[in-house]
């Protein structure tokens, strides 16, 4: 199969957090991105739930903690109700 390179572009810290995560449960982000993809397209939508979740931090600081961490658990649950095709993806 034909490969392609894509180039997205997001937050300095959230990626440095996101390599963190991916490296701690064993993947490459591309690994993460692709898992994400294929879940999107055999699903034929966003393979995890999207909301307007309110914040009540007061501060910048306070609501970018929030942000990520709503990130993080969002890319976690992605994760693991995607075991089985990281698994298809590791061998």
């Amino acid at each position: 199969m034909a490969q392609t390179t894509i180039s997205i572009r997001m937050d300095d810290q959230l990626k440095h957090q996101f390599e963190d995560f991916c490296g701690a449960i064993g993947m490459s982000m591309t690994t993460a991105f692709n898992v994400f993809a294929k879940a999107a397209v055999r699903e034929q939508k966003i393979p995890f739930e999207i909301s307007a979740k309110t914040v009540s931090a007061t501060t910048t600081s306070d609501n970018q903690v929030a942000n990520d961490d709503i990130a993080m658990n969002l890319a976690a649950r992605l994760i693991a109700e995607n075991r089985p095709a990281l698994e298809v993806l590791a061998k």
